[in-house]
């Protein structure tokens, strides 16, 4: 659960959902998740990355939430999903595929975009039936497919088997992060973003990121460090569009360019100068306008075209018991696969309300 407040006001600032969902996974993992905007209007899917949450995508999903139903999810063991003993590729894939079960209706196709590790869980479930299913389009940003902790370059050191060492130890550290402090930001806007990154925009990663579990991130790096998802990539065929930024220190565009080379079906690399890994945050313009984009070509187009468009709010119109029944039918989660709040509620009202669903 999320250990600090998170921001009031501001862009920053996440808006609040229409919904909230507890959605459970494969093997029982319960994964905190939130609707936004309008119930007919197209999907969007976002999937956040290591040590961040649902906020991380605040200013996205007020922008979008104007005219698109946006869903973020908290990753396994981050935000307000609880710690599961289970932390892998497969299981970043298994809740990828319950969340797009429990909130697109049969047949409906969104747009999902993940960031980081988000779009690790997007290159994981590449070949998976049932998001082959409701992919229309994807957005990986700042994400790469194996190799990260050998060319990460956060240690200002030559590449090597020295840096790599050393860096999988950081990057690995079971120390807890502590306060948010002039000198913490310091170092997460060196690690994590461009140096041109307004102080607004370090503050509220900051708080995110200390907000993660020392377990959880710890737990993750070690997924991280040994990923391999090379084979994710060539699964992936829908229409993808890749973003970088040229200063990225986690992911350096070298994995940016391998991806979009390996992609069968690359739709545009964009590599945005002088910003790092938080590329949501850093430009969230550039991000929230690739998403429109792959929506207006890839899910506007469909429904025009085959009708899909009236399937949009199946999901939203039954009941819990009757979407939780039709989610189980199609094999996602058990019968007590997901528990939702109606209306809009502040942090601590969601934060309570999970807790007694989680009881």
């Amino acid at each position: 659960m999320s250990r600090l407040t998170r921001l009031t006001a501001g862009p920053y600032a996440p808006p609040l959902p229409a919904r909230e969902l507890t959605i459970v996974s494969a093997d029982g993992a319960r994964l905190h998740a939130e609707v936004h905007g309008p119930k007919d209007a197209p999907p969007v899917v976002l999937a956040h990355g290591w040590t961040c949450s649902t906020a991380f995508w605040a200013a996205q999903i007020r922008d979008l939430a104007a005219d698109h139903r946006v869903i973020a999810y908290d990753q396994r063991g981050h935000g307000r999903s609880p710690a599961n003993p289970v932390c892998s590729t497969r299981a970043l894939a298994d809740d990828l595929e319950a969340v797009l079960a429990h909130t697109l209706a049969p047949g409906e196709r969104a747009v999902i975009a993940g960031h980081s590790m988000g779009g690790m869980t997007v290159l994981a479930a590449s070949a998976r039936p049932r998001f082959r299913a409701h992919a229309a389009a994807v957005l990986l940003c700042s994400t790469g497919s194996s190799r990260l902790v050998a060319e990460a370059r956060v240690i200002p050191m030559r590449a090597g088997r020295g840096r790599t060492w050393l860096t999988a130890r950081i990057l690995g550290s079971r120390a807890p992060l502590g306060p948010v402090t002039p000198m913490s930001r310091r170092i997460l806007k060196y690690a994590t973003m461009g140096a041109g990154s307004a102080p607004a925009m370090v503050e509220a990663c900051a708080r995110i990121v200390h907000a993660c579990p020392r377990g959880a991130r710890h737990a993750w790096s070690l997924v991280l460090e040994r990923l391999d998802l090379d084979d994710g990539v060539r699964e992936l065929a829908v229409p993808t569009a890749v973003v970088a930024g040229s200063a990225d220190r986690l992911t350096p565009p070298v994995h940016a360019r391998a991806v979009a080379a390996a992609l069968p079906h690359c739709v545009g690399l964009t590599e945005l100068p002088g910003l790092g890994h938080m590329t949501p945050v850093e430009d969230p313009d550039l991000v929230t306008g690739r998403i429109r984009e792959l929506v207006t070509t890839y899910v506007r187009q469909t429904q025009n075209t085959t009708g899909a468009g009236s399937m949009a709010g199946a999901v939203e119109t039954a009941s819990a018991a009757e979407t939780v029944s039709a989610v189980q039918t199609a094999g996602a989660v058990p019968a007590a696969g997901a528990v939702e709040t109606t209306g809009a509620v502040d942090g601590a009202g969601a934060e309570d309300t999970h807790a007694k669903e989680d009881a």
